[in-house]
């Protein structure tokens, strides 16, 4: 999709930009660490140990290359912070937040909720006016989060099968205001 540049935040807040190839090691350090604070005692912890910074920078560079959307990504002083990955949903009509990770160090700073209104005004700019996203059942506190940014559960459910042990997930839904 791309063109999400027209919704970069500067200033003091951190830089958001698109994402590129040359960044999938930063997300990939992003994407491990918070995977690893975020999810103990939700997910299998062996899977959770062997989780591997190199293993995702070569899917973030993939997924990069050919992407079914945008990344965007937060930086700050030239270091990845975060990033929200963003496109058109199996749904008919509808964007998805496919995923959105932040350093754990970073958490409650508000570079979430920069990260995730910057995506969904990409997603509204493409045209999108409702949008949706997975989040695990028992991640109260990313639901909280959601929540918190008028995100709201819908339907359905769905079983994920993540480190070989079936989760949850539940749906959550929101109409963009349009651009």
């Amino acid at each position: 999709m791309g063109g999400a540049t027209s919704g970069v935040v500067t200033g003091s807040s951190p830089l958001i930009r698109e994402a590129e190839p040359g960044d999938a090691g930063g997300m990939a350090r992003v994407h491990v660490a918070s995977w690893q604070a975020a999810y103990p005692g939700l997910i299998d912890q062996e899977f959770l140990d062997s989780l591997d910074i190199e293993d995702r920078t070569q899917s973030w560079a993939r997924i990069l290359r050919q992407p079914r959307g945008t990344v965007l990504l937060a930086e700050a002083e030239g270091v990845v912070i975060g990033f929200c990955a963003i496109g058109p949903a199996i749904d008919q009509g509808w964007g998805e937040v496919f995923a959105i990770y932040l350093d754990p160090a970073r958490w409650g700073k508000g570079v979430g909720r920069d990260l995730l209104a910057a995506g969904e005004g990409a997603l509204a700019e493409w045209g999108y006016r409702r949008a949706l996203l997975w989040v695990l059942a028992r991640n109260t506190r990313a639901r909280a989060f959601y929540e918190r940014q008028g995100w709201a559960p819908g339907k359905p459910i769905r079983i994920e099968a993540i480190g070989g042990v079936d989760v949850t997930e539940v749906r959550y839904e929101k109409t963009l205001e349009a651009t």
